[in-house]
């Protein structure tokens, strides 16, 4: 009997407890923002590749042993500078005997010129015959043809001397070289590739465009894509903001792939980019004027798409299906449909909150 009156008890009191409120579940803290709104620019991200201005081959054109190379591998060099010597004492003996070559042809042809004058005032009192004039002119002329060739061989000769003391040609980073200090080489036949000059002050970087998106922009009236500033990420991710031009696209579109090739142009004075280096490009392509921003990290998904909890005036949880863009500076999502610039949508904890439950907002600074 006692037990049946402690349970009436109990449940009389249960009921009164819930009859007051005071035993029902306090509502949790949630923290809440506003969203951001902004005028921002949308970009969509390429991939591509940085190329060298040019490569330039570093060819050895005569024969002889490497005396100097004058540069470490790997650095820049710049124009002008001297890269190899190459044995050049044959060249030097063949300089001079060319120089003495063009020394006896030029005395012969003044022995000839003079020969001919005294020709010319001899034929009027008939001491010579006009043979001996036409014979006389005929060696001058000789003459002057041989000491044409002595000037030709001469230069000819110096060239190759030249071709003794490798320079560089423009300014860039020198690669690796087969040929070490004491290597023997023949290039005078065929050239051989000593090696490359990477002329990386200037970089181009290439990239792929749609065709549709190209026509996106032709239907807005903009039939360029020129831009005073890009910018672009590294395998590693960091981005970089650089003074970039874009100066070509190509006239075709490429059949196999629907794409247009373009290229930007860059300086790369201190030789960080290196050619070869596979980049994203971030290339804007609208501005929006007053987006709708939030914080990616507040977005679910399931399976009807992307949703978020807002808190209503009523400080009530409400399940909100919403429509997404672009992803803003790495961690704001653009909400194109679902969100009004003025409510308030759950930032964090989404797991701890469901469809009308009642919360006390934390309102959160982001």
């Amino acid at each position: 009997m006692k037990k049946i009156l402690f349970v009436i008890a109990l449940l009389s009191l249960t009921a009164c407890q819930k009859k007051d409120g005071t035993a029902e579940r306090a509502a949790i803290p949630i923290e809440v923002a506003r969203p951001e709104i902004k005028d921002i620019t949308l970009k969509r991200d390429y991939p591509g590749y940085l190329d060298a201005d040019a490569t330039i081959s570093i060819v050895g054109r005569v024969n002889g042993t490497i005396l100097k190379r004058n540069f470490v591998e790997g650095r820049r060099v710049k124009k002008g500078e001297q890269l190899f010597v190459i044995e050049p004492i044959l060249y030097e003996n063949a300089v001079a005997q060319a120089e003495a070559a063009l020394n006896t042809a030029q005395a012969e042809l003044e022995y000839a010129n003079s020969n001919y004058e005294r020709m010319k005032k001899a034929i009027n009192s008939n001491a010579v015959s006009q043979i001996e004039l036409l014979q006389a002119k005929s060696r001058v002329e000789s003459c002057e043809a041989a000491v044409d060739n002595a000037r030709a061989a001469l230069k000819t000769s110096k060239t190759k001397l030249g071709y003794c003391y490798v320079k560089a040609p423009e300014n860039g980073t020198v690669g690796l070289t087969k040929y070490p200090v004491g290597a023997y080489i023949q290039g005078e036949m065929n050239p051989v590739e000593l090696c490359k000059i990477y002329k990386d002050d200037i970089m181009y970087a290439y990239f792929d465009i749609s065709d549709k998106q190209w026509l996106k922009k032709v239907e807005k009236g903009d039939s360029s894509i020129d831009q005073s500033h890009i910018t672009f990420s590294m395998a590693g991710g960091k981005q970089f903001k650089c003074d970039a031009t874009i100066d070509y696209l190509a006239p075709d579109v490429n059949l196999s792939t629907g794409t247009l090739k373009v290229r930007a142009t860059m300086k790369n004075e201190g030789g960080f980019f290196k050619p070869g280096s596979y980049i994203n490009i971030h290339l804007p392509y609208e501005d929006i004027k007053k987006a709708i921003l939030i914080n990616d990290a507040s977005i679910g998904t399931d399976q009807l798409g992307k949703y978020i909890y807002v808190v209503n005036d009523s400080n009530k949880v409400e399940y909100r299906r919403v429509e997404t863009g672009s992803l803003v500076n790495d961690t704001m999502r653009l909400i194109t449909n679902g969100l009004a610039p003025d409510e308030r949508y759950v930032t964090k904890a989404l797991l701890k909150v469901r469809n009308g439950m009642e919360v006390t907002p934390i309102m959160e600074e982001l």
